[in-house]
């Protein structure tokens, strides 16, 4: 099944410390997140959610891209990408 990302809007959610975004397939919404860690080095060990969120804009294509991939493999609602998915 095809997964499109019409929508551009992604936000940091604080109990997930993840940027989550949504796909849309021909019926459902489907919700992502992309773990901080994949998204921006660790300043000691710390994540700022202005650092991640400036990542992901400058990374859309490459997760959008590891997002349809994760998709196609599996049958669900929610996806938390990790840096092994890219």
């Amino acid at each position: 099944m095809t997964i499109l990302f019409p929508n551009p809007s992604r936000n940091f959610d604080n109990v997930r410390n993840a940027v989550s975004f949504v796909g849309y397939d021909d019926l459902f919404v489907v919700n992502f997140y992309v773990e901080a860690g994949a998204l921006a080095h660790a300043v000691d060990g710390e994540y700022s959610q202005s650092d991640c969120l400036t990542a992901f804009d400058a990374q859309i294509d490459l997760i959008r891209k590891a997002a349809s991939k994760k998709y196609s493999r599996n049958s669900g609602m929610t996806y938390i990408l990790k840096t092994t998915d890219f």
